[in-house]
């Protein structure tokens, strides 16, 4: 995990970060200080993840993507300006992203994530992957897993958003808020609060557990019916970008929703209504901004080591415009 290494903030740094450090302390903002993240994938929900990360004063933020900007990216990407319609996605984001903290290093990678060696991603505390295949997804959570790297595993289809994490062994401190009586005996009972900060660990399962999770289980079908169809959702939605090498595209409407269609009546017949796949198209800006926000605050409380981390998926259901934590392939 992410060691401060001796790092002290300068002057310049502490009275920029002056409410962070008092929100979770020096040595939370010393990890961060010293932290090098990975965003592979700079679309909408990619940019609001940057945002709030570079924000937080992290050491080094590395955006990854080999792909142009589009007219679909002015959605909700809002790091690239309207003149860098066709240039590389990631070296179009860098400008607007560096005056949000010129302290962070930034740096923008225009190789494919599929060319990337393990090794490339060991140079990091936290690697973030958003538009990847399951191929992809599971081959960089495994080469995290040996090296030590957390791994988060995010996406946007138009209102439905969802965030993975494999932290491993994730050690944190944890504010514990109890009530201490303070009164003399024969007296009316007073308390008062008394705050203790207490290290837990907690242990992640890889991404495979994801795959692995049965939504159709006996088990799981009250849950389902409360809190509605996203994990099946999750997998026709995976399983077009694993099939088509993309995700929907709105100007092919009508043949993917057929082909969603097909994905559903294999998958999880049933379970998912037609409504839940007629928003899936480019990404939306408020939901790329609820999604981003927990992400990054995710990867903040993550290299922070303060507070517990959501464990394991996050769901946003669209239908409730609610987001809601599913443990998955892990004990509770």
């Amino acid at each position: 995990m992410v060691e401060a290494n001796g790092i002290e903030l300068t002057e310049h740094e502490a009275e920029l970060y002056d409410r962070q450090i008092r929100l979770w302390g020096l040595e939370s903002q010393k990890r961060l200080r010293a932290a090098r993240i990975l965003i592979a994938g700079v679309n909408g929900l990619g940019a609001e993840i940057a945002k709030n990360i570079i924000l937080s004063g992290v050491k080094e933020v590395t955006l990854l993507d080999d792909q142009v900007v589009k007219e679909v990216d002015f959605c909700s990407q809002f790091l690239v300006p309207q003149s860098a319609l066709g240039t590389n996605r990631a070296e179009a984001s860098l400008s607007r992203a560096q005056q949000l903290n010129p302290m962070v290093e930034l740096k923008a990678d225009t190789e494919k994530l599929a060319k990337k060696s393990d090794d490339y991603f060991k140079g990091f505390d936290v690697v973030c992957i958003l538009g990847a295949t399951t191929e992809q997804l599971l081959r960089i959570d495994g080469v995290c897993r040996e090296a030590g790297v957390k791994f988060f595993a995010a996406d946007l289809w138009g209102m439905f958003g969802f965030s993975f994490a494999d932290l491993q062994e994730h050690n944190f401190a944890e504010d514990v808020v109890k009530h201490k009586i303070i009164s003399k005996p024969h007296e009316k009972t007073k308390t008062e609060l008394v705050t203790s900060t207490v290290k837990r660990t907690l242990k992640y399962p890889p991404y495979q557990a994801v795959l692995d999770f049965d939504f159709k289980a006996k088990s799981y079908a009250r849950k389902l019916k409360r809190s509605g169809p996203a994990l099946p959702l999750l997998r026709v939605l995976q399983t077009f970008r694993d099939n088509e090498k993309r995700d929907p595209l709105h100007s092919e409407r009508e043949g993917d929703l057929q082909k969603l269609l097909k994905i559903r009546d294999e998958l999880a017949a049933d379970l998912v209504p037609d409504s839940a796949l007629v928003h899936v198209f480019a990404q939306i800006s408020p939901a790329a901004a609820i999604v981003g926000g927990a992400v990054a605050h995710e990867v903040i409380k993550t290299v922070s080591q303060k507070e517990a981390p959501h464990h394991n998926v996050f769901l946003f259901d669209p239908e409730s415009c609610c987001g809601f934590i599913e443990t998955i392939g892990a004990d509770a």
